[in-house]
């Protein structure tokens, strides 16, 4: 790496046995045409190699010592920092001895980019049963970055999940959560602290000078001012008013079904939805390949293709890298805080 060129993109290898290693194979292969920022692969040397041949594709791998080592090889190998536990390349098969790889990739990668020998983390989907079957004691993947985050620096995180594609930018406020216990999980507070982690990280990572905050209503037509349900009224427009007050441009609350469409979202940065559905439909349907999962929040940046494992193509070349390269421009963007759309198109 040339002296005050960003550092490289580490890229934490997931579940093998899924789509992870193909994506990130498959957008190194085109790297050239598409314009790849530098990336490095935490992953095993050997099982990359094997889903190479697999998919056929004609890629030179070069192990490196450190992340510093990645920028003189990417020209035409890919860059792979060895991890200390093996991986099998078994396709479609679900291990709980892989655990330990997929967990180091992490650990790995927040560390680099913590300490800035990677400009920022891009992680490949995982798998909780695996992990879960293995040991693994967390929520999932952004939990475990976030304790991981408080752990290295000290300080407590609460991430907030971004998705972001090239015409829509969603948070949920609840996520994988029931239907049946949103209303109760819902506050003012929630809605509040999740909004300026939005509005904190947009300004300083995504270039957004003041962003424009799209809140939506929970209930049909945002409750008809208390007809149909409560919530709207005691709940979210408070918290919209308490935003406001902090000079944060938030409106709301906005029925859900009259805010997605391309008038409305052109009024707007970033919407801040109260469920799960409520923010990924709408995200998905406009555009499921090029939609990048996003962890705000947090003391480092780290983004991941939105979308899972799908360990029954793995290994067939079927897998589309669409998402994968969208969070890699994505990660590249916000590290060098350059104003760009969120979704690096």
């Amino acid at each position: 790496m040339t002296s005050g060129a960003m550092a490289p993109l580490a890229v934490s290898i997931g579940e093998p046995s899924g789509i992870g290693p193909d994506v990130a194979l498959q957008a190194f292969a085109a790297r050239h045409e598409l314009g790849l920022p530098i990336f490095f692969m935490l992953a095993d040397p050997a099982m990359l190699s094997s889903r190479t041949k697999s998919l056929g594709l004609d890629i030179v791998l070069s192990e490196i010592g450190q992340p510093e080592g990645a920028g003189g090889v990417f020209p035409t190998a890919l860059p792979v920092l060895p991890l200390s536990a093996r991986h099998r390349d078994e396709p479609g098969r679900i291990a709980p001895e892989n655990a330990a790889g997929t967990i180091e990739a992490i650990e790995r990668g927040v560390d680099f980019a913590l300490t800035g020998a990677a400009s920022a983390l891009v992680t490949a989907p995982i798998d909780k049963k695996a992990l879960y079957d293995a040991g693994f004691r967390h929520p999932g993947h952004t939990e475990f970055i976030a304790e991981l985050a408080a752990r290295r620096t000290g300080h407590p995180s609460r991430p907030v999940m971004l998705l972001t594609g090239p015409e829509l930018s969603c948070v949920p406020v609840t996520i994988h959560i029931p239907i049946a216990d949103v209303p109760r999980a819902l506050s003012k507070e929630l809605i509040v602290e999740t909004a300026r982690i939005t509005d904190a990280d947009y300004r300083a990572r995504l270039g957004v000078e003041r962003p424009r905050l799209a809140i939506s209503g929970l209930n049909p037509h945002a409750g008809e001012k208390g007809v149909i349900g409560r919530e709207d009224e005691e709940i979210i427009r408070p918290a919209v008013e308490a935003l406001r007050s902090e000079g944060i441009d938030a409106f709301g609350p906005l029925p859900a079904d009259t805010m997605f469409h391309p008038e409305a979202r052109e009024r707007y940065d970033v919407a801040l939805c109260m469920y799960h559905d409520q923010a990924l439909i709408p995200a998905k349907t406009l555009a499921f390949d090029q939609t990048v999962n996003c962890t705000l929040g947090l003391p480092l940046i780290r983004t991941s293709p939105d979308h899972g494992t799908a360990s029954d193509i793995a290994g067939t070349g079927k897998a589309r890298p669409q998402s994968f390269v969208a969070a890699l421009r994505l990660a590249a963007r916000m590290a060098a805080g350059a104003p760009a759309s969120p979704s690096g198109s």
